[in-house]
């Protein structure tokens, strides 16, 4: 645990219940989490765990029932959704296991929708400049149907890396694919935070994504049940 005054993230004391065919459902119980600048964090666990509504609270996807979310300094239970849109918009960028592309726009344009929301006048240079960062400027122009899995997570990295956010969360980024594209995947995403300093929480299963962060933590229904740094978890591995 860090020192809040150092946190770019902190939760205190989260929980989340939601609505099923059976009543309420507690998904997340007292979560308290804090993470520092430019630190990567993985959130690992079995499927149902509450990695991805974690993430989701951690994003202003998702409201938490209760306990406090805050993103660089900001306090985010207290905004509506509009202000929470704009924090996300201004501040933050979002990859999802399912890529989540336009279908009816190019690589291009899907990387300069967020530019051209915020009022860059350079959105489509910027947008073609990191297409070409990731070795995708190539495929500026097609539409998502007309690429793989690899390169539509591709753009969707690239998608939520040019307006340089802050914090960048990733649900299951290597999820959808293969082992080759899926290691592409990792080596994109650490190349940005290393690049633009942005801190890193993502959600995985694998292995070979975990062992790469900063720090660890799992969840089991619901819990925290651990919390460690990568040295702390090789020398258990030891």
């Amino acid at each position: 645990m860090v020192n809040p005054s150092e946190a770019v993230l902190s939760l205190k004391d989260v929980t989340l219940s939601l609505s099923g065919n059976a009543g309420m459902v507690e998904i997340l119980h007292g979560i308290s989490v804090d993470v520092r600048k430019g630190e990567t964090l993985g959130l690992v666990g079995p499927s149902g765990s509450g990695k991805s509504s974690l993430l989701m609270i951690v994003g202003g996807l998702e409201r938490a029932t209760s306990g406090s979310v805050q993103a660089l300094g900001q306090d985010l239970t207290a905004m509506d959704e509009d202000q929470l849109a704009k924090f996300r918009r201004n501040h933050m960028g979002v990859v999802f296991q399912s890529f989540h592309l336009i279908p009816t726009m190019t690589a291009l344009e899907n990387v300069a929708t967020p530019l051209e929301l915020a009022g860059d006048r350079d959105a489509f240079d910027k947008a073609r400049a990191e297409l070409d960062a990731i070795g995708i400027g190539h495929r500026a122009d097609h539409y998502p149907a007309q690429m793989s899995g690899g390169e539509q997570q591709r753009v969707a990295l690239a998608r939520a890396a040019a307006p340089r956010p802050e914090i960048l969360l990733a649900d299951e980024p290597t999820g959808n694919l293969d082992g080759v594209n899926g290691e592409a995947i990792m080596d994109m995403l650490f190349g940005l935070r290393d690049r633009h300093g942005a801190t890193l929480v993502l959600v995985t299963h694998a292995p070979a994504l975990a062992d790469r962060c900063d720090r660890v933590v799992t969840l089991t229904d619901g819990r925290v049940k651990t919390d460690a740094k990568r040295s702390a978890m090789t020398e258990a591995a030891e």
